[in-house]
């Protein structure tokens, strides 16, 4: 018995960015990432830019959940955060059981302002020096080098991804019920804590906001899995609000 956690990368990384998590979660937790198609041992898979290929992508993790006999949660990080949302308003839209906590970091709300998801088109130039801005592309990076070959067009798709899975959510309007756990990092330059606040308007379960040190890519560092770690057993133990998850912090 224990609790998975179903774990969504942020844009143009694959489930090394989850590599700690074992250690860190604690006992009891155990973290299970799903690698987008373009990327590790994808890699030589078409990528997923709409909802719909997104979603028929994602069949052999729904089909496991619908038969989820223990609660389970579902944590996303930036792109990955409108993913599991994507993932979590499926599984309502059908029906099928629900994560017991839907887990969001460093993403805007599907309302809120979203720099990067709107800029998939720029040139390249353009939009590397967007994305250095924020410190999302590696020093010394530079044209014709192997992220720019290997990592930059992952990028761009799944900033494409991100959008298209925004405006869907938009239009699809109603939020879940489902109890949402939203972290920003406090330096974050891309979402300001504010921003990721915006969350308590898409769903009609408890809502509960932290902030944790760190920039746009505090999935790296330790605290957060230690927080996912501590939500994730609360939600063994009790079905209540999910105030109750992060109570203490």
């Amino acid at each position: 018995m224990g609790v998975r956690v179903w774990c969504f990368a942020h844009a143009g990384a694959g489930v090394s960015a989850f590599h700690h998590w074992p250690r860190l979660l604690g006992p009891g937790v155990e973290p299970d990432a799903w690698p987008l198609p373009g990327r590790d041992r994808r890699r030589r898979e078409a990528r997923v830019t709409d909802r719909a290929a997104l979603l028929e992508d994602l069949q052999p993790l729904v089909a496991s959940l619908a038969r989820a006999e223990e609660p389970y949660v579902l944590y996303g990080h930036s792109l990955g955060g409108i993913v599991a949302h994507t993932l979590a308003r499926h599984l309502h839209e059908r029906g099928l059981p629900l994560p017991a906590l839907l887990a969001l970091g460093a993403v805007p709300p599907p309302d809120g302002p979203a720099a990067l998801a709107a800029s998939a088109d720029l040139p390249d130039a353009a939009l590397l020096a967007l994305l250095d801005t924020f410190d999302a592309v590696p020093d010394g990076t530079g044209p014709g080098d192997i992220w720019h070959r290997m990592v930059f067009p992952v990028l761009r798709d799944d900033l494409r991804l991100a959008g298209a899975l925004r405006t869907a959510a938009r239009e699809a309007g109603d939020p879940l019920p489902v109890p949402v756990l939203a972290v920003s990092g406090r330096e974050d330059p891309l979402v300001t804590p504010e921003v990721v606040a915006g969350w308590a308007r898409w769903t009609t379960g408890p809502f509960v906001h932290r902030t944790v040190p760190g920039g746009h890519f505090f999935v790296r560092d330790r605290v957060l899995p230690g927080l996912i770690g501590r939500a994730a057993r609360v939600v063994e133990r009790v079905t209540g609000p999910a105030s109750a998850v992060v109570r203490g912090r």
